[in-house]
């Protein structure tokens, strides 16, 4: 993912946080079907199940090949995960928002409540395999000024 397409998918899950129904689809964008977004859906609540049960070997199953590459075993990726993305195992809870298609991305919002009401969103930038699997291709964690109650 570019900086670019970070920073718009960033300011894309901003707005998604604060009023969810403007997260819709971009005008120029491919929209997929509701069966794609099931499955997506299953697998980012899934791996962050396992991450939460400090299960690696699932929820490593859920990552994509590039992701395998960088880090070749589920110890390596669960070391990966409490260093970088502690907010996905840490949080109190946890709302899947409506997805899009940014430049030619798949993007998976997540918001995460934190323990002391912090707010971040995890926005998943997911693959579709040849297989015609879902996996995760990457995940950026951005913070919120909005606060839980």
């Amino acid at each position: 993912m570019t900086a670019a397409r970070t920073l718009a998918a960033c300011a894309l899950a901003l707005v998604a946080f604060a009023a969810p129904a403007a997260f819709a689809q971009a005008a120029d964008e491919p929209a997929l079907p509701g069966s794609d977004w099931t499955q997506i859906r299953r697998v980012v609540t899934a791996q962050r199940a396992a991450l939460v049960a400090g299960d690696a070997p699932a929820a490593y199953a859920f990552a994509a090949p590039g992701i395998r590459a960088r880090f070749p075993t589920p110890a390596a990726f669960m070391a990966m995960v409490r260093e970088s993305y502690a907010a996905l195992v840490d949080a109190r809870y946890a709302e899947l928002l409506d997805g899009a298609v940014i430049g030619g991305d798949v993007i998976q919002p997540l918001r995460l409540i934190m323990p002391d009401g912090t707010v971040f969103v995890a926005l998943y930038t997911m693959q579709r395999q040849r297989d015609g699997a879902w996996r995760i291709a990457g995940c950026l964690i951005a913070p919120s000024t909005v606060r839980s109650a």
